[in-house]
């Protein structure tokens, strides 16, 4: 959503080489990669080769470096390979180089679109917001995991070798959301994996998204892009991490046939263990769903599709 904010004020083009906006990315097999490739989890950047710890994530100008020196894991555009944690990383500095005032991406997300939406839902959650206000997680069973999960996930989860392991189990990123109590860590901002918020937040950002975006003065032409059909990489939507045929575009998932959602138009996104939200602009729906209790069903959780169900049942549709 706020790279699509920077679309609509004329930051930049989703066709554009990132080092367009970010000199220093084009480095190691990088220089040829666009916006759109990017955010559509197709420049093998799922991964870190350079040890990224909690100081070097708070400190975005140490940061910044380290991303622009990793190297793309295959030719960027050939496949995808959904980046788990580190895509949010990479926006965020791309973010930072096209706003004028440089913000990060949560103050940025913050003072453009959960501020103006009056949405209770944060990037880096505030002082003012006691513990006793965040859920902790509840993490699946083992037994769960095994029974619930695709074979093919479980294994590459399992491996510290596979794509999924690298991208998501030995990212720092998904180590450092939590806190040793699984309450949220604050002063951090994780975009990929730390968001806090609540459902009617979520689902009230997608409404805009899905009635037009007047409130955040969204252009149409912005809104267009986001409604057209996923572009595939050269090899197609198979993901290498995921292991299954995921459609991503612009920083969004897309309704497939194994991934239904929606109208074709729809655009959104799952969370770990259930959580998903989406826009649905010939519906005029924004939808969320999210859960401390987290569930180990792909693509969706049963209990999201059945509020789903429900909703769309409720509208007729």
């Amino acid at each position: 959503m706020t790279l699509a904010l920077a679309h609509s004020r004329g930051w930049l083009e989703y066709d554009e080489r990132v080092c367009t906006y970010w000199p220093e990315f084009a480095q190691r097999g990088k220089e040829t990669i666009t916006v759109r490739q990017l955010l559509a989890h197709q420049a093998g950047l799922f991964a870190f080769d350079e040890p990224v710890d909690r100081d070097l994530v708070a400190d975005l100008d140490r940061l910044g470096p380290v991303l622009a020196r990793q190297a793309p894991a295959w030719k960027p555009g050939m496949r995808q390979a959904y980046h788990a944690i580190s895509l949010g990383f990479y926006q965020g500095e791309l973010l930072r180089r096209i706003d004028p005032r440089n913000r990060s991406l949560g103050q940025f997300f913050q003072e453009e679109i959960a501020s103006p939406l009056g949405l209770d839902f944060y990037i880096r959650v505030p002082k003012e917001i006691p513990n006793s206000r965040l859920a902790t997680i509840e993490s699946p069973t083992a037994l769960e995991m095994l029974w619930g999960f695709p074979i093919r996930l479980t294994l590459a989860t399992l491996y510290p070798h596979s794509n999924m392991y690298r991208a998501l189990i030995a990212n720092p990123g998904a180590a450092i959301c939590n806190d040793e109590t699984r309450i949220y860590s604050r002063n951090l901002e994780v975009p990929s994996g730390g968001g806090v918020g609540t459902a009617r937040a979520i689902a009230r950002a997608y409404s805009v998204f899905a009635t037009g975006g007047q409130e955040l003065q969204l252009c149409p032409e912005t809104l267009r892009l986001l409604m057209a059909p996923a572009i595939p990489a050269e090899r197609g939507f198979y993901d290498e991490c995921m292991k299954a045929e995921i459609q991503f575009s612009l920083g969004f998932c897309k309704p497939s046939p194994t991934s239904p959602f929606g109208h074709p138009g729809s655009f959104g996104h799952p969370g770990a263990g259930g959580s998903f939200g989406f826009a649905d602009p010939e519906a005029e729906i924004g939808y969320a769903y999210v859960t401390n209790r987290m569930g180990t069903t792909l693509p969706f959780d049963p209990r999201d599709v059945a509020l789903r169900a429900a909703m769309s049942s409720s509208i007729g549709r």
